[in-house]
């Protein structure tokens, strides 16, 4: 919704406080703007109190010789001279019939709307904290009016950085000469060195009772404060702020040609993009949108709104996994800002401080760690996380064995895992994974790799796909009626597949264990998804039983350690806040990060259990876990992840999702009630479609598997499919996404609104209909 265009210019005005000038300031600008023979155009989105006195009457009032070059417009008008709020409310109560107040979305698209059909804009002139997170979502640069009066110098600079909080970009700031208190002094050398244009004007004149009089006098005060010689500090201003809006497209335009001669990207192959084109500008993130620069927009017109430079982009990724319940959040800024603030970063061994602590509680007691973990260890990110895993695990492994561990033996020590699964990209985390395409020239494969049953939506309905080495025994597909009855495992762990599970399992160990010389030490799985490895559902009883066995002391001299990653799936990613209630089986040791900080900075825990920590516990420091990165427990994390935890229970106690809870799981009352925020009807819809192999669905995440494409990761097949829905093409927004070779996912927020869903689900439907998607 953000707007940006080369031959329009828009900024929005914000006061530090009431009654600091707001109208006179705006006027001033539009009347010099006007004089230098500009289209001007002031739009007041709400106006309160008598019509004679409202900002739009007042600034065509005064608009100077040139005023037929000047057009005002007020949205939502109501009488009363109370904030807007307590406008509306007044309103609908002295009304026959109930006025609801327009909801921000109406509100920012009746802004919107109008800025189409206008010629220059000078801004919506509302002031206070709570109108910044209403109009955020369209990404105006400001112009703050400081505060004149007693108590002016602590408003003005408050009001600054809490536009600076919220994302805002300040062009200037002016206020009026008051020579008794003298904040101008003071004010103008406090933004200087900050870089910012800082004006200070006169004041105007007293109101005057009798109305012609005070005409005159306000209409000779304009005159000296824009003079038509041009000559004075507000036409400076107004050519400092023309510069800032030249200067911020020109930046945005040759963002594309810098980055492909600056930047190494991760996951992109640099010699097939190489065009500027290729290259998404993020001017700004907001909700569950980007904010994207399409430079060719417009650019062969002169016409100052024939089209918007910045294009809305859903995030269709979920920015990496990572966003949680939407980009900019304020709460979230503010618990970052508060913590940087009060610590910046701290060193943490053999010191505490309260956001760590608190946060490690929390997760042990009342999060993933609940009834089975005692410690919490903080790293930088999901692999280093799961690096701290293996470490733990294959210490327990070899303190269990004993005497019985060679020191080569320790050297060469093997892990459990299942084809398709990835862990980071670190060195020991890839060799934690079989041999494939995130692989490096060190990689070294230790362990054994099972191939996993899967669960997906076909044609035919939900399945679970057995790979052959199973289904030599029992059949290749098995349909079920619905997820729960799939992910109900405590009423399928005496099946005949859970049988035939067993069986394969233990044959497969035990050969290896006859022909390798490696000794497998630990089971580390992605429980329910596997990610980057394709997307993968998993069948959770496979997963289960995977677990009890490696459990198996007839197996195993010791239970081997058990290690889940949930860095992708964990905190509700999938719609519960963890998969260990679930599978019904503790692990040793789990790992979260991504949704952890709500998307906004890294941050990763690894939880542990007591055997865990005691394996590591002596009278030695060389015994103890010596691993540990510079930015361990930094506060800032720790204090947004606590904030965002405490959203993340808000919504799962409130109301916001059960309606669609009730799609997808009728009875209330069920254990582990399985749900996704996409619509059923649309999952199967898509699954019936001739160019689509399976889908699946749970929580946030939906996947598309295309079939006819066997290249893998790197085929471009789902890219080439879905590339139309970058762009809006008469939608409201266009779609950001990222493929798996011939897989399509995406991802919402938690607290994606119904309606967006609704959209890119038509969008993708669309899409796919256009490639002869019909089955």
């Amino acid at each position: 919704m953000s707007h940006l265009y080369r031959h329009l210019r828009i900024h929005q005005i914000f006061g530090a406080n009431t009654d600091v000038g707001k109208t006179i300031v705006t006027t001033a600008l539009v009347r010099a703007s006007a004089i230098k023979n500009n289209s001007v155009f002031y739009l007041k989105p709400v106006s309160t109190g008598p019509l004679r006195d409202a900002d739009d009457e007042h600034v065509m009032r005064f608009a100077g010789p040139n005023r037929s070059l000047v057009e005002t417009r007020c949205l939502f008008r109501y009488k009363d001279p109370v904030s807007p709020h307590l406008a509306v409310r007044m309103a609908s109560d002295a009304s026959e019939h109930q006025l609801p107040a327009p909801s921000d979305g109406t509100f920012l698209s009746a802004i919107s709307e109008y800025i189409r059909g206008c010629a220059r804009v000078h801004s919506p002139t509302l002031s206070g904290t709570t109108q910044l997170d209403s109009y955020r979502p369209l990404s105006f640069p400001t112009v703050l009016i400081g505060d004149f009066k007693l108590g002016g110098i602590s408003s003005t600079i408050s009001s600054y950085e809490s536009l600076l909080l919220r994302g805002y970009t300040v062009d200037a700031v002016i206020l009026f000469r008051d020579h008794y208190y003298r904040n101008y002094e003071y004010l103008s050398s406090y933004f200087r060195t900050r870089g910012l244009h800082v004006v200070s004007l006169d004041p105007p004149p007293p109101r005057l009772d009798n109305p012609a009089k005070n005409t005159e006098s306000t209409e000779s005060y304009y005159d000296k404060v824009v003079p038509h010689n041009r000559d004075s500090e507000i036409f400076e201003t107004v050519k400092h702020l023309e510069d800032c809006h030249t200067r911020r497209v020109a930046e945005l335009d040759s963002m594309p040609r810098r980055t492909l001669d600056a930047i190494w990207w991760p996951f992109v192959q640099h010699g097939i993009v190489k065009a500027p084109k290729d290259v998404t500008v993020i001017d700004s993130a907001c909700g569950d949108y980007f904010s994207v620069y399409n430079g060719t927009s417009g650019s062969q017109s002169t016409l100052p709104t024939e089209n918007s430079l910045l294009v809305p982009q859903f995030d269709g990724s979920a920015s990496w996994w990572t966003q949680t319940v939407g980009h900019a959040q304020p709460f979230l800024t503010l618990a970052a800002a508060g913590a940087a603030g009060r610590y910046g970063h701290v060193m943490f061994p053999e010191a505490t401080h309260l956001p760590a602590l608190r946060l490690a509680e929390r997760l042990l007691k009342d999060g993933p760690g609940k009834g089975w973990a005692s410690r919490a260890f903080f790293s930088d990110n999901g692999s280093t996380g799961t690096e701290v895993a293996l470490k733990m695990a294959l210490r327990l492994f070899s303190v269990n064995a004993g005497e019985l561990l060679t020191p080569a033996d320790k050297k060469n020590l093997g892990i459990i895992g299942i084809k398709g699964s990835y862990h980071g990209d670190t060195i020991g985390a890839m060799d934690a994974t079989e041999e494939g395409v995130y692989s490096c020239e060190w990689h070294q494969s230790k362990g054994l790799w099972f191939d996993p049953p899967t669960v997906a939506f076909r044609r035919q309905g939900l399945t679970i796909s057995v790979p052959a080495a199973i289904s030599t025994v029992t059949s290749p597909v098995h349909h079920f009626q619905s997820l729960a009855s799939i992910y109900n495992i405590d009423s399928r762990l005496a099946s005949p597949l859970a049988e035939e599970y067993r069986r394969h399992i233990r044959n497969v160990l035990d050969a290896f264990k006859r022909d390798e010389h490696r000794k497998l030490a630990a089971l580390m799985l992605e429980p329910i998804v596997m990610g980057a490895g394709g997307m993968i559902f998993v069948d959770p009883l496979f997963q289960r039983v995977l677990v009890d066995t490696v459990r198996d002391r007839s197996l195993f001299s010791s239970p081997l350690p058990v290690i889940y990653d949930e860095v992708f799936t964990g905190l509700y990613r999938l719609g519960f806040e963890s998969s260990i209630p679930l599978l019904g089986a503790n692990p040793d040791i789990s790992v979260y990060a991504k949704m952890l900080t709500g998307g906004t900075l890294p941050l990763a825990v690894t939880l542990a259990s007591d055997q865990v920590f005691r394996a590591f516990e002596s009278q030695s420091k060389a015994d103890a876990l010596l691993h540990g990165h510079s930015y361990t427990a930094h506060p800032i994390g720790c204090q947004v992840a606590n904030k965002t935890l405490d959203f993340i229970d808000d919504l799962a106690r409130g109301e916001s999702w059960k309606v669609t809870q009730a799609k997808w799981s009728p009875s209330p009352d069920s254990k582990f009630p399985m749900w996704s925020f996409w619509d059923p009807a649309f999952v199967h819809s898509i699954s019936r479609l001739g160019l689509v192999d399976e889908v699946m669905t749970l929580g946030t995440l939906f996947t598309i598997k295309f079939n006819g494409d066997n290249e893998g990761y790197v085929s471009h097949c789902a890219r080439e499919l879905l590339q139309s829905i970058n762009a809006p093409n008469g939608a409201s927004f266009g779609v950001h996404f990222r493929t798996l070779g011939n897989i399509a996912y995406f991802m919402t927020s938690l607290n994606t609104p119904r309606e967006t869903i609704e959209v890119l689900q038509s969008r993708i439907w669309e899409t796919l209909h256009k490639h002869g998607g019909l089955s």
